[in-house]
């Protein structure tokens, strides 16, 4: 159940997802994945750059992001498109924020909102952004994933700051195929651990813990009760 879990939300971002899934996806998974390939980039924008900005924002409560930086996709990277004062960033990711060998990470339908705190819009961020501007650059993702690697070794990227986090509490994001937009939750950025850190994953433990030796983190997620907009989450687990 709890990797089950963790596909769902990692995509991305993730993104990320899942990303972010990050390495939890098998070879059968993998043969079969129906976006083996990167589709045309407009599949991929959001021809309303207002809607764009009101999905980033629903990723957390009005009190956060409100005041929040918000950054769009546009065709060679992320652009802000509001500036904030409270040093919260909010974003939209897409699939190619996921480890390489997710299924999902040429999937256009993806649309990750997050609303990173200062520590992760300083330190977490970055990774987003250097994975999409290599992307939209036309890099494959074997030379994406070697880039990105360098960039650590070089330290072009930092480190990880303690109290990274984001907020992940949208209703209308599209996380995968399966999953839609989950549940809302939080999301704990660390150096590369072991989930037992924070018990992750145990049974009966509300953490979810992923390893994503690519990015070099692990990330921590915690389900909880409520959309940003204040509603319930009526599919709870």
């Amino acid at each position: 159940m709890a990797q089950k879990m963790v596909r769902a939300v990692l995509f991305i971002a993730l993104a990320q997802v899942f990303v972010s899934s990050r390495a939890l996806c098998g070879q059968d998974q993998k043969a079969s994945t129906p976006y083996p390939n990167m589709a045309p980039l407009d599949q991929y924008m959001m021809p309303d750059r207002n809607a764009e900005i009101a999905l980033a924002k629903s990723a957390a409560p009005k009190s956060i992001s409100d005041s929040a930086e918000v950054l769009v996709l546009g065709r060679t990277g992320y652009e802000t498109a509001v500036k904030g004062t409270n040093g919260f960033v909010c974003i939209v990711e897409r699939g190619w924020t996921a480890e390489i060998d997710n299924p999902n990470f040429w999937n256009p339908k993806l649309r990750g909102p997050l609303c990173y705190n200062a520590p992760a819009a300083r330190t977490y961020l970055p990774i987003t952004i250097a994975k999409t501007n290599l992307i939209l650059a036309g890099k494959s993702k074997a030379q994406m994933v070697e880039a990105i690697s360098a960039a650590f070794d070089k330290k072009e990227l930092p480190a990880l700051e303690p109290d990274a986090m984001c907020y992940m509490l949208s209703k209308d994001g599209y996380l995968d195929d399966q999953a839609g937009h989950w549940h809302p939750h939080l999301m704990f950025f660390i150096p590369l651990a072991k989930g037992n850190t924070w018990a992750g994953n145990l049974p009966g433990s509300p953490i979810i813990a992923a390893k994503n030796p690519q990015d070099r983190l692990t990330i921590f997620m915690i389900p909880v009760g409520k959309w940003s907009d204040g509603t319930p989450d009526d599919h709870r687990f």
